[in-house]
């Protein structure tokens, strides 16, 4: 008698807390509840401080970057941090906290579902 159990795959959204927010935009109307969650990735890419940090943090080696490095887009720290906060509210980001500094990831679940959203469909 085997005690091995097997369990259900998850996506990598499902496993990381991170769903996808909406259907493209070309496969059906958005729902209230989409168009709510679409609003405020936008809404939170929408200012250049935000997307410059979202861009810092996506582009860093490794997929996370520490605050200390991407601090330098001109704003005050408390400032950056307030922006990352939004970012992290809108669900764009996720932090770990080590020690003294935070480290921010774009979960790839995020990325895919951003450009899932705005693609086209393929030519049939």
């Amino acid at each position: 008698m085997s005690n091995v159990e097997v369990l259900p795959l998850l996506e990598p959204a499902e496993s990381q807390g991170v769903a996808p927010c909406c259907p493209p935009l070309t496969e059906r109307p958005m729902s209230a509840e989409e168009a709510e969650a679409a609003a405020r990735m936008f809404k939170a890419l929408g200012d250049p401080v935000r997307l410059r940090l979202f861009s810092a943090v996506a582009s860093h080696e490794g997929g996370e970057a520490c605050v200390c490095d991407i601090s330098d887009v001109g704003v005050s720290q408390p400032t950056v941090s307030h922006h990352l906060k939004k970012l992290k509210e809108a669900g764009l980001l996720t932090s770990e906290r080590r020690g003294t500094w935070v480290y921010y990831r774009v979960e790839p679940s995020v990325l895919a579902a951003m450009g899932k959203l705005l693609t086209m469909p393929a030519a049939v």
